[in-house]
């Protein structure tokens, strides 16, 4: 039995960075299991925003690997994303594991894939998960054309993306740091 489906987006916009993510996963790809999941979350003492994607079990998972590394790096996030990111592609475990995150700290906003990839948006917009596409153009149109927030374009963009996309519903959770 295969959990997934989900959108992840992440914007940062005046100093503040937020992070939403929609509560829907999907078994086998036809059936909602669980309408209110919580896929983002705070981590590393509330300083760190955490938004995953893919396979439930392999993102707690790496959700867990990488509260290890930020503990082990003393919270700086691009070192901490690139050890899970070495670990992640060099352990035999590790790489079968289908998930993707986006980290945030108050400063900075990565995604992090199972490829070994680290990257940071250079427009401060980014998003992942079965949605992701429509939440990324979403917030993209958004951040432009708008006086709204952070927090309010993240928001927008993954409502948006829940009218399109059959595996992203409204059911959001929304960090802001």
């Amino acid at each position: 039995m295969e959990l997934r489906g989900t959108t992840i987006c992440a914007v940062k916009k005046d100093g503040k960075i937020a992070i939403a993510g929609d509560g829907q996963v999907t078994m086998q790809n036809s059936v909602i299991f669980k309408d209110n999941a919580i896929k983002v979350r705070r981590i590393y003492n509330d300083k760190v925003v955490v938004g995953f994607a893919g396979s439930v079990a392999d993102a707690f998972s790496l959700c867990e690997r990488f509260e290890e590394m930020l503990n082990k790096f003393s919270g700086n996030l691009m070192r901490s994303a690139v050890e899970l990111a070495q670990l992640w592609r060099g352990d035999k475990v590790l790489r079968k594991l289908e998930a993707m995150m986006i980290v945030a700290d108050s400063s900075q906003i990565l995604i992090l894939s199972g490829m070994g990839d680290v990257i940071e948006p250079t427009d401060g917009v980014c998003a992942i998960g079965s949605g992701g596409n429509y939440a990324l153009a979403a917030a993209k149109a958004l951040i432009n054309n708008t006086d709204l927030s952070a927090k309010e374009i993240a928001r927008k963009a993954l409502e948006i993306a829940g009218q399109i996309c059959v595996f992203t519903n409204g059911n959001l959770t929304i960090e802001e740091l």
